[in-house]
């Protein structure tokens, strides 16, 4: 028996795990939708195997996030919940055994104050009693818990106790290292070590904490010396902590198998899908791999369900250029592009469109590679080049459909484009994307396929040029006197009398990057009368945007800096995304 003062914090903590915590809390979650009865069926089954507590399961299979199971915990267990990212990372001031690195690491757990008597410990497990006890017995204080997240807990113990540990917190993915993993290896020796109990919790957790990160892609890299794992979050990497080496062989075969792709194909790139329910969230997971010179590389695109843009208003358009673009989607034929490099959201601001003109008295039809979210409504084909259906002979069969609306995923080469052009002539409305610097490099970009410029000139409405710059924080921005910067464009210097601009600060809102989400910027180019006449007679890219500046055509980089003198983004953030405009 655990013997307390029965008016010390602990006791009352204790209490309540002792009358509530095997029974109640389970219940607590399937209660409130939290999770399924058939899944806490299962979630028991594996605690009672594994001896692991219930908390930490359900987020480790990806059932429930720590953002939503930290709440739950606080208030049935009525135990603060504290971020450690203004706590300093220094040493206190006791005594703790050799060694003490490995068991907090172990119990994921940390001491991060003295108050009187007490040491204050930062958990992601209230239910973890025996360890609280031991860590109360080695120090000698009254251990009082609260809660953390569970990856400000072991980022704090790597500062102050450790530099190498798994990136799941755990030790069980390190206690029996997975060596000798090899091109000769066989499939069956890969497929028993991708249904290790390590390894399926070390993927799961990568990828919750990845959706829980707001990031858009996994990039998983095996280099010589280690294995790298890198988030994309608001289209910038960061690197996270590489799980060992020796678990790269293990890793990439269970994400092969969820996907359905071979295992035993090492040598050649391999895409694949997985759906599955991540956090409480379904979510739909593209899997690229491509052999590199130290093994396998993949990355994982995470597409949660549900959470496209489906309204042209909220991805930041101005309401003047918003006013013509809506304008133009509505014309019932001709086609309208969208350009920018590949990350710059062309397809959910199609997406954003066809949602827009989507009724039932319209058959829309959309071809893309891959298709990223289902639209209620709307026809939608996968191109498979493996059995013949590319984006040519699809569009093909797609004129045959009598559709109103097509949507193509990109135009790649001639035949697609001339296809496009002919249904745009034909009474359909065609939406497209090309990967061009800004609008008027798209219409050059087709001349040079060999589109017949007076076709070009007779179908074309407008080109959309875009790019994605991350939004400032509004919780931690900061104002700051404006002083321009090296390298500005002459442009930015339009003589008005701007004095401060907001910079990113960084808050846990938005993990300390400063920045929460992203917006757009945009440039949309009508086709006119003038513009098809310098069209018919061939002119370069420049000619055509010079025309179209005189029209009235606001450059992506005004577009940039109407944001930043709003505070929606910063100078540095625009100037990132439209170098190569210069």
């Amino acid at each position: 028996m655990v013997k307390v003062g029965v008016n010390t914090p602990t006791a009352k903590w204790l209490r309540i795990f002792l009358m509530e915590a095997q029974i109640s809390f389970p219940n607590l979650l399937v209660a409130r939708q939290l999770i399924s009865a058939e899944e806490l069926e299962r979630v028991t089954k594996l605690q009672e195997e594994q001896q692991a507590p219930l908390s930490r399961l359900v987020v480790e299979l990806g059932l429930l996030s720590e953002d939503d199971l930290l709440p739950v915990l606080r208030d049935h267990f009525d135990i603060p919940v504290m971020s450690l990212r203004d706590v300093p990372n220094t040493p206190l001031p006791i005594e703790l055994p050799s060694g003490i690195g490995d068991f907090l690491k172990l119990a994921r757990m940390v001491p991060v104050k003295i108050d009187g008597h007490e040491l204050i410990v930062a958990t992601s497990d209230p239910l973890d009693l025996s360890r609280l006890r031991a860590l109360e017995m080695a120090t000698g204080l009254r251990v009082r818990p609260v809660l953390a997240r569970e990856k400000e807990i072991l980022a704090r113990i790597e500062a102050l106790y450790s530099s190498n540990y798994a990136a799941d917190g755990g030790q069980e993915a390190i206690a029996e290292p997975l060596e000798g993993i090899g091109d000769d290896e066989d499939v069956a020796h890969l497929r028993d070590m991708a249904s290790e109990v390590p390894v399926i919790r070390l993927v799961n957790q990568m990828l919750v904490r990845a959706l829980e990160s707001r990031a858009s892609d996994v990039h998983i890299e095996p280099f010589e010396n280690q294995l790298k794992v890198r988030y994309r979050i608001d289209g910038i990497l960061h690197e996270i902590e590489s799980p060992p080496r020796q678990l790269k062989a293990a890793v990439i075969s269970r994400l092969k198998i969820l996907a359905q792709l071979n295992i035993a194909e090492r040598r050649l790139p391999q895409d694949g899908r997985i759906k599955t329910r991540l956090a409480g969230k379904d979510v739909d997971l593209r899997i690229a791999t491509v052999p590199t010179l130290y093994g396998e590389s993949m990355v994982i695109r995470l597409l949660e369900r549900g959470q496209i843009f489906t309204q042209l208003d909220t991805l930041g358009f101005p309401p003047e250029l918003q006013a013509r673009f809506d304008e133009m989607i509505l014309k019932p034929h001709g086609m309208i592009l969208v350009t920018g490099p590949t990350g710059s959201g062309k397809t959910t601001t199609l997406y954003g469109a066809l949602q827009k003109i989507n009724d039932p008295g319209k058959k829309i039809i959309t071809i893309e590679d891959p298709v990223e979210y289902q639209l209620s409504g709307v026809n939608q084909i996968h191109v498979k080049p493996q059995i013949g259906l590319t984006f040519a002979n699809g569009l093909r069969s797609i004129v045959r459909q009598d559709p109103d609306v097509i949507m193509v995923g990109e135009i790649r080469d001639a035949e697609t484009a001339e296809i496009a052009v002919q249904a745009a002539l034909t009474g359909h409305l065609v939406f497209s994307t090309l990967h061009t610097n800004d609008a008027a490099g798209a219409i050059s970009r087709l001349l040079e396929m060999g589109v017949q410029d007076y076709l070009l000139s007779s179908s074309l409405l407008g080109v959309l040029a875009q790019r994605l710059v991350r939004r400032l924080c509004p919780i931690c921005r900061k104002q700051v006197p404006f002083t321009g910067m090296d390298g500005m464009p002459a442009e930015f210097h339009d003589g008005s009398a701007l004095r401060t601009v907001f910079e990113a600060a960084g808050c846990d809102a938005c993990s300390g990057t400063g920045y929460l989400g992203r917006v757009g910027i945009f440039e949309l180019l009508p086709v006119t009368s003038e513009l098809c006449k310098i069209i018919v007679q061939r002119a370069d890219a420049g000619a055509i945007r010079n025309l179209a500046v005189r029209q009235g055509m606001r450059l992506l980089r005004d577009d940039g800096w109407d944001k930043v003198t709003k505070g929606v983004t910063t100078l540095a953030e625009v100037l990132r995304v439209t170098r190569e405009e210069a």
